[in-house]
């Protein structure tokens, strides 16, 4: 079968492995048909990290941490590449029980069991069934390299799903795979950037610090503004992306890409909500800032320096709580599918290129917001004779 491999930057390319097989009752096999790059593949893509970074990590400059989740030469290639995406199941083990070939199902970045404390826990990332066996300890997952298990990435003509009654959350009737596209990962960071703390404050003030998670900050201000925030800022330094949030009803405010100070400044008033998707620190001290008494602030970014400064005081004085950390993605999707199949909210706003999936060597390294990859379904799918 054929898996988009990234072998340096600059340079990706098809290239074969193994079809991968049924090997345990609970497994499942789907093909992947629409599949969309996520925000952080592009700093392997579009810069030459891997071995500046692997002279941070020995310098003490990065947090030893990123070893364990993307290697000690980071982002070193070849590995294959990609873990958003929209599947087809083709084949299921004897003990999957709420799946049948032909669904329709979104595939979560990270392989989780379902049933370990932390599974029950809600922080499906950091899976302790998979960690363990994952040769950097910290993440299993698709598209980041051997540290993170040789899941190989969704870019590809097929994959096999441990614990896929778990894992696999089907696409609700009706809804257009891809307006889901990102739903594996960004899209899902999003909703519960903003979905869950406007629950706790309903028509909060939200601010979005947009640029480094390109396609999060978006889909988080859209989603804010579907779910009743009173007032949604988006900051950005492109036109394009504050298009986008303005098309989805936000105000928007265009900040310098080279900005070194502050911007609280140009903020008018303060928020309930804040969600920090510039990857720097300068916007994470600038959103924790920002809050009203008692407010939330979500960082989805990478902060890669050990010793981020944060204004600690400022949160005490305020109350002010901080979330950072990977994705938990399986426990939202349910949540998040059914809105959008009952709301329609147009995701697929933040796409900015469709591409042909043969076309994917190519089309990964566009310098553009959200690309989105796509092939036909199959037609009737028959199951194989037998699985274990």
């Amino acid at each position: 079968m054929r898996e988009l491999t990234f072998v340096r930057t600059g340079h990706l390319e098809w290239r074969d492995r193994p079809d991968p097989a049924i090997s345990e009752p609970t497994d499942a096999l789907v093909r992947p048909f629409v599949a969309s790059r996520c925000d952080g593949d592009c700093l392997p893509l579009h810069r030459s990290v891997s071995r500046p970074m692997q002279a941070g990590l020995k310098l003490g400059l990065i947090d030893p941490v990123v070893a364990s989740i993307v290697g000690h030469v980071p982002f070193q290639g070849p590995f294959a590449i990609g873990h958003e995406c929209v599947a087809q199941v083709t084949a299921v083990g004897s003990g999957v029980t709420g799946l049948a070939v032909g669904d329709v199902v979104v595939v979560p970045w990270a392989i989780s069991c379902g049933t370990c404390e932390e599974c029950r826990l809600g922080l499906t990332a950091k899976c302790s069934t998979m960690s363990a066996g994952s040769p950097g300890w910290e993440l299993a997952a698709f598209g980041f390299g051997p540290a993170s298990g040789a899941w190989g990435g969704m870019v590809a003509d097929a994959l096999r799903i441990p614990f896929a009654d778990h894992m696999l959350v089907k696409v609700p009737e009706g809804v257009d795979p891809l307006r889901v596209a990102a739903a594996s990962d960004n899209l899902a960071d999003a909703w519960r950037s903003v979905v869950p703390p406007l629950r706790q404050r309903p028509g909060g003030r939200v601010l979005v610090i947009g640029g480094g998670g390109q396609s999060i900050g978006l889909y988080a201000a859209g989603l804010a503004v579907a779910h009743g925030a009173s007032v949604v800022d988006y900051l950005d330094d492109r036109d394009g992306r504050l298009e986008v949030a303005e098309s989805f009803g936000a105000r928007v405010h265009r900040v310098d890409k080279a900005r070194r100070r502050s911007v609280l400044p140009a903020l008018p008033g303060r928020y309930d909500v804040a969600v920090e998707a510039s990857s720097h620190p300068q916007g994470l001290r600038d959103a924790l800032r920002a809050l009203r008494p008692g407010g939330t602030c979500t960082g989805t970014g990478y902060y890669l320096r050990p010793g981020t400064k944060l204004p600690v005081m400022d949160m005490y004085a305020t109350s002010a709580t901080l979330h950072v950390g990977v994705s938990h993605v399986r426990p939202v999707l349910p949540d998040l599918l059914d809105f959008i199949a009952t709301t329609g909210f147009e995701a697929e706003r933040v796409t900015s290129l469709v591409a042909d999936w043969d076309d994917a060597p190519e089309a990964y390294q566009a310098h553009t917001t959200k690309l989105v990859l796509h092939r036909p379904p199959l037609g009737t799918i028959s199951q194989p004779e037998s699985h274990s």
